[in-house]
């Protein structure tokens, strides 16, 4: 479904990414996980036209997509979930929502997808006329995959989605991750957090100083004595 070739991109004259190549494949749940600095951000950003690669391709369904605007990616089938979540503080959570089904006119699949969205995530029909900038963030994460959702997107990127939330609601955003991808939507994860993130997917990548150092099975990665000791504190 997605295939990095040879990825270099740039800050200016600083290199962010390091002859990157990945694949993921339609139905995975695929990581990539690495220190903060190392480029993860960055790959995403990559993909949805936020930064334009200085050499390399990208392919999604066999079309190039390094050559498009953010907007077009969109339309493909590609939602990301920002770090840091960036909801639309000022908007209720009804309007955020339905901004991330703005490119669609298919109503009535829109308020099937919005029950799907309040059945992920029961809170947010609680706090549907509240204003996002209000919510806990835990709840302002649910708010910002469920608007990534309401895009119907095929492939799904999700940067971060642990960061500074509590454990209790880290496992439930990780069960949901797995229930969205249980439905049909490929998801492609980057994560500090290495072991909740390769408990659930099927491959993973592993990135240091901007390149891929590592790629296998996530159950051979939760082995791997190398990442055991840098990434799982053991």
């Amino acid at each position: 479904m997605l295939e990095l070739k040879n990825i270099f991109t740039f800050y200016g004259n600083i290199p962010a990414l390091r002859d990157v190549s990945l694949t993921v494949n339609e139905g995975e749940i695929v990581s990539l996980i690495g220190a903060n600095g190392a480029g993860k951000s960055t790959t995403l950003m990559t993909i949805c036209g936020g930064i334009r690669p200085r050499s390399g391709e990208i392919f999604y369904n066999k079309k190039p997509i390094h050559v498009l605007a953010p907007n077009e990616i969109v339309k493909l089938g590609i939602s990301q979930v920002p770090e840091g979540r960036l909801i639309f503080p000022d908007l209720t959570v009804q309007e955020n929502l339905e901004l991330g089904a703005f490119l669609r006119n298919d109503k009535a699949q829109i308020k099937e997808d919005m029950e799907y969205i309040f059945s992920l995530f029961p809170i947010l029909a609680q706090r549907y006329k509240q204003a996002g900038g209000t919510l806990s963030g835990g709840e302002q994460q649910m708010l910002a995959i469920s608007r990534a959702l309401m895009g119907r997107p095929k492939l799904l990127l999700l940067d971060e989605p642990s960061l500074g939330l509590a454990p209790i609601i880290i496992q439930q955003i990780f069960q949901i991750i797995q229930r969205i991808n249980s439905r049909g939507t490929t998801v492609f994860l980057v994560e500090q957090n290495a072991n909740q993130a390769l408990k659930i997917a099927d491959r993973a990548y592993v990135m240091e100083n901007c390149k891929i150092v590592k790629e296998d099975k996530a159950d051979n990665l939760l082995k791997d004595d190398s990442v055991r000791k840098a990434y799982l504190g053991m």
